[in-house]
C-alpha cells in the first residue's frame, strides 16, 4: 500500500517512511532517480561483460591507459555538448571545429616554427571565434541551431582543407605531443607503482564523498526527499572502489596521464558551473521551459550565445588534444566526432527535448561508448558491426528517455 507524503513534510520523515513502509516505498526510493542511477549500473555491467569476453584484457593497466588516451577528446566534447542539449539545441559542427583548430595549430607550430604554446593559444582563439559565430546566428538572428551548426560543419571542414592545403602536417614538437601523451610518474615514488596517481584517486573519492554529503544535507534542509544514509554510504563506497581500482591500474601502467588531469579539471569546473551557478540554472530553465525562463527575467539570447562560445572553446581543447595524440593535423580529423559526443550526452541521461542532463552523466555515457568500442576492437569485431551496436545503444537510450516521459505523464 503506497503512502502519500505532503510536499511540506520534512525530508527525514520521507526517508524514514521509505525505510519502514514496505517493499513499494523501497522500490520508489530506488527508482526515483532511475534516469541518473541506471546509467551507472549499465556502465558497470558493460565493463564486466567485456572483461569476461576479453579474458580480462580490457581491464589491464595498459588497456585502461589506452582508453583514457584514445577517447579523452570525445569526453571533452561531451561536456560542452550536454550543456548545448540541456538548453534545447544541438551542435553538428564540433568535429569540423576539432579539425580546424588542430590545423591552425599545426600550421603555426610545424610550418611556421612558432613556439608550441602559441599554437595552443591560436587554436583556442579560433574555437572561441567559431563559437561566437554560431552563437550570433542562433541567439541573435534566431536561426535554429541544427541549421546553423550543419552549415558550420560544412564551412569549417572546407576551411580546414584550405588551411592545410589538403595535405597532412606532422610531426609536432615533443612538448606539444606531451599534452595528450605525457604522464606524471614518480613524483611520490612507489614500489612498482606510481603513488601520486593513487593519491589523486583518493582525493577524487574524498571530494565526491564531501560533495555528495553537502548535497544531501542541503536537500534535507529544504525538505526534499533523499536516499537513506546507509544507501548514501553504499553509493559512495561503490564509486570509491571503482575510482581507486581505476587509479590502481593507471599507477601500474605509466602513471597519471596529463590529459586525464585536463579532463578532470574540466569535469570539476563544469559540474560546479552547471549545478551551483546562476548561469547553469539558466541553461536548465531555458531547456525546461523557454517561455517561463523569459518571464522569469533570464536573458535567453545572452545565455544561448555563451553556450555556443563555450562549445567552441571545448572543441578547440579537443582539437589540441586530438592533434597532439595524432602528432599532426589531417584534413579528415574529427570525422563523426559530433555523433560520438551527442551519443554520450543522450546515453548519459540528457533529454531530447532539453532541460535534463548532467556533466557526470555525459561522462559515463562517453565511457560506455569508449568501453564498447575498445572491447569490440579487442575482440576483433568488424567495424561495420561496431557501428550497428553503437547505433542500437543510442536508440535504446533515447527510447528509455521517451518511456520515462510517458510514464511520468501517465502518473500525474
Amino acid at each position: 500500500m503506497s503512502t502519500t507524503t505532503p510536499a511540506t513534510a520534512p525530508a527525514a520523515e520521507v526517508t524514514s517512511k521509505a525505510l519502514h513502509t514496505g517493499t513499494s516505498d523501497v522500490r520508489t526510493l530506488l527508482t526515483r532517480n532511475l534516469r541518473t542511477s541506471g546509467i551507472y549500473v549499465a556502465f558497470v555491467a558493460i565493463v564486466a561483460l567485456f572483461a569476461i569476453l576479453t579474458g580480462g584484457t580490457s581491464l589491464s593497466p595498459t588497456n585502461i591507459t589506452n582508453i583514457v588516451l584514445q577517447y579523452s577528446y570525445i569526453l571533452v566534447l561531451a561536456i560542452g555538448m550536454v550543456l548545448v542539449i540541456i538548453a534545447g539545441h544541438i551542435d553538428l559542427s564540433v568535429g569540423s571545429v576539432v579539425a580546424l583548430t588542430g590545423a591552425v595549430s599545426a600550421v603555426l607550430v610545424i610550418r611556421e616554427g612558432v613556439p608550441w604554446w602559441v599554437g595552443v593559444l591560436a587554436a583556442i582563439a579560433v574555437g572561441l571565434a567559431v563559437g561566437a559565430w554560431h552563437g550570433f546566428w542562433v541567439a541573435y538572428v534566431g536561426i535554429p541551431a541544427f541549421i546553423v551548426t550543419l552549415a558550420g560543419m560544412l564551412l569549417f571542414r572546407g576551411l580546414t582543407l584550405q588551411v592545410l592545403s589538403n595535405i597532412t602536417l606532422s610531426p609536432f614538437p615533443t612538448e606539444y605531443g606531451r599534452i595528450a601523451g605525457g604522464f606524471s610518474n614518480g613524483l611520490l615514488g612507489g614500489n612498482g607503482f606510481d603513488a601520486f596517481t593513487l593519491l589523486i584517486g583518493a582525493l577524487a573519492v574524498a571530494g565526491y564523498a564531501v560533495s555528495g554529503f553537502r548535497t544531501r544535507t542541503a536537500r534535507i534542509r529544504y525538505a526534499q526527499p533523499v536516499e537513506s544514509f546507509p544507501l548514501f554510504v553504499l553509493r559512495v563506497v561503490a564509486v570509491g572502489a571503482v575510482v581507486m581500482a581505476f587509479a590502481w591500474q593507471l599507477a601500474h601502467a605509466r602513471g597519471l596521464p596529463y590529459v586525464l588531469v585536463i579532463l578532470g579539471v574540466l569535469i570539476m569546473v563544469y559540474a560546479v558551473v552547471s549545478n551551483r551557478t546562476v548561469f547553469g540554472r539558466q541553461i536548465y530553465a531555458i531547456g525546461g521551459n523557454l517561455s517561463a525562463a523569459m518571464l522569469s527575467g533570464v536573458k535567453v539570447k545572452a545565455v544561448n550565445f555563451w553556450i555556443f562560445v563555450n562549445m567552441g572553446f571545448l572543441s578547440a581543447v579537443a582539437g589540441i588534444i586530438y592533434s597532439a595524440r595524432s602528432n599532426g593535423a589531417q584534413p579528415s580529423a574529427g570525422n563523426m566526432f559530433e555523433l560520438d559526443a551527442i551519443a554520450a550526452a543522450f546515453i548519459g541521461g540528457a533529454a531530447v527535448t532539453g532541460g535534463v542532463g548532467t556533466v557526470m552523466g555525459a561522462m559515463v555515457g562517453g565511457l560506455i561508448m569508449a568501453v564498447m568500442s575498445n572491447g569490440m576492437q579487442l575482440m576483433g569485431v568488424d567495424q561495420s558491426l561496431q557501428s550497428v551496436v553503437k547505433g542500437l545503444v543510442l536508440l535504446l537510450a533515447v527510447a528509455f528517455d521517451v518511456y520515462n516521459k510517458r510514464r511520468a505523464g501517465a502518473s500525474r
